[in-house]
């Protein structure tokens, strides 16, 4: 029942602020609403008027998050999300996937896997993170990129591709 009443709620907070500028303070509200029904939200959580979060309570936000307009945020499984951290135009974030039963995909269990965002990291625009990724801090998505679980092996560096792949290591001092 929470989860259903979390979905209307999300969609009611989409409607009625779809039409407000997307200006620091009303970002910060849309943040501060959707952060009502999250597990965990951090400070300065903004977030634009054309972004869809299915399935809140599913998620944790840090401090000083960014999410751009036309991202969709479809979660069956729980999303980490670190401090700093920015998702570009139209990212899709899905920690669900379908697996074959034999006769379909449409009627098999769903497979849930979680996703992990470290602090600092940087999400390219037109990405996709599927379940099971785990993106290391300050690292980066390149734009258009497809990350799987297989995609990211815990090196601090720049991920593009389809599927990503790490294309540069970044040492921090």
């Amino acid at each position: 029942m929470k989860h259903k009443f979390l979905l209307i709620y999300s969609w009611f907070i989409r409607t009625v602020m779809y039409f407000l500028p997307d200006i620091p303070i009303i970002m910060r509200l849309r943040g501060w609403l959707y952060g009502l029904g999250m597990t965990r939200c951090g400070r300065n959580f903004q977030v634009t008027h054309s972004v869809i979060i299915n399935g809140i309570d599913l998620c944790e936000v840090g401090n000083n998050v960014y999410i751009a307009n036309s991202c969709n945020m479809i979660l069956n499984g729980t999303l980490e999300v670190g401090d700093e951290v920015i998702f570009g135009p139209s990212v899709l974030v899905s920690t669900g996937n379908h697996q074959f039963n034999g006769r379909s995909y449409r009627f098999s269990e769903s497979l849930r896997e979680p996703i992990l965002i470290g602090n600092g990291s940087w999400i390219g625009g037109n990405s996709t993170l599927l379940g099971g990724v785990i993106v290391p801090d300050k690292s980066v998505i390149g734009a258009g990129s497809v990350v799987t679980k297989k995609s990211c092996n815990g090196i601090v560096g720049v991920y593009a591709g389809v599927p990503a792949k790490i294309v540069k290591e970044i040492c921090y001092q």
